[in-house]
């Protein structure tokens, strides 16, 4: 044996005795890590780009210019760049998110009182999307399967992609116009009953609804042409067990993998729709410290938002490595 096969031998044997789940959250941590500082200095950076002066605003506008100086003093404004910085990097570790400019309150609490309803229109969305896609993609490639019903997969694929392409404020839009002032069976706006949910759950999540539900359809027509389910469906399986115990578990990798990307973009929808329902959320939260030129709120909100995004991909990323372990060394079910 050569000396270099015997360093790939001894490599081998390493690599098979060590865990793949220890590589895994290595460079699943360094990443979350260079997210967490590209956030921190996105957030801080991005208040710079917002116009406008907070001291002139909270001062008001027949403010004396001794006035407005004093009041820049006290929000920190007169200091350097990298002494605000190096103030708000300070906070973050030990938790404070800074002061509100305009309400006078911890960040962190004006947060807990809003994020209650955004994770609770996520949430819901999330689940929506999985218990409506899946089993609907899944339908239409069984249907469909070896070139069958080409009408209803035509209709299938062009139905979804243009509800798919409706941006989430114009859906909402619509569905206020309908539902809330033609026909008046659902709130327009706020979240004082359940109904309320209604009306946004849905402009958040037909989007991903179609997109998914196309992937699934796609994966699932794939798996349906693999030898072992052509034997399966050969012993005569009902159709539950057939399809639910052994193509579902198949077409879940590669569709998890895009599906984390989907729900990520959800949260986004979410800030999106909570403006256009007046949903007391996060969303609404943001946009009312862009205009009050609330700068701690903005990063506080922000901040948060970008971390549940990436924590949300993290557990796409875990939950793949469960269903299929050769995730972890990135071998399979990455697109």
């Amino acid at each position: 044996m050569s000396v270099i096969e015997a360093e790939s031998f001894v490599k081998s044997r390493e690599s098979r005795g060590r865990s793949p789940w220890l590589g895994f959250l290595v460079r699943r941590g360094a990443g979350l890590v260079g997210v967490l500082l590209t956030l921190v200095v996105g957030t801080f950076l991005m208040i710079q780009l917002i116009p406008g002066d907070p001291a002139q605003q909270l001062a008001g506008s027949s403010a004396t210019a001794e006035r407005i100086v004093q009041v820049r003093h006290e929000l920190g404004l007169d200091l350097s760049l990298w002494q605000q910085f190096t103030a708000y990097v300070g906070g973050l570790f030990h938790g404070d998110l800074g002061t509100s400019f305009a309400a006078g309150l911890p960040v962190t609490d004006l947060i807990a009182a809003r994020l209650p309803f955004t994770a609770e229109l996520a949430l819901i969305a999330m689940v929506l999307v999985l218990l409506v896609s899946v089993p609907l993609g899944m339908s239409v490639a069984v249907a469909c399967r070896g070139g069958r019903r080409r009408r209803l997969d035509t209709a299938f694929t062009s139905l979804t992609a243009v509800a798919g392409a409706i941006p989430e404020y114009v859906l909402a839009t619509v569905l206020v116009l309908v539902f809330a002032i033609t026909l008046g069976v659902l709130p327009a706006a706020g979240a004082a009953t359940l109904s309320a949910l209604i009306l946004p759950v849905l402009a958040v999540s037909v989007g991903p609804v179609c997109t998914l539900a196309r992937i699934v359809r796609r994966e699932t027509a794939t798996v349906l042409t693999q030898d072992y389910l052509r034997t399966a469906r050969g012993h005569r399986l009902k159709p539950l067990r057939l399809y639910a115990r052994h193509a579902l578990p198949n077409l879940l990798t590669s569709t998890l993998t895009l599906g984390g990307l989907i729900l990520s973009g959800l949260l986004g929808g979410t800030v999106i729709v909570e403006i256009v329902f007046a949903w007391p959320g996060l969303g609404t939260g943001v946009v009312n410290a862009i205009t009050a030129r609330d700068y701690p709120v903005v990063q506080g909100i922000v901040l948060l938002l970008g971390l549940l995004a990436t924590l949300l991909n993290l557990l796409v990323d875990v939950v793949l490595g469960l269903l299929d372990p050769r995730t972890l060394n990135g071998k399979a079910g990455r697109a």
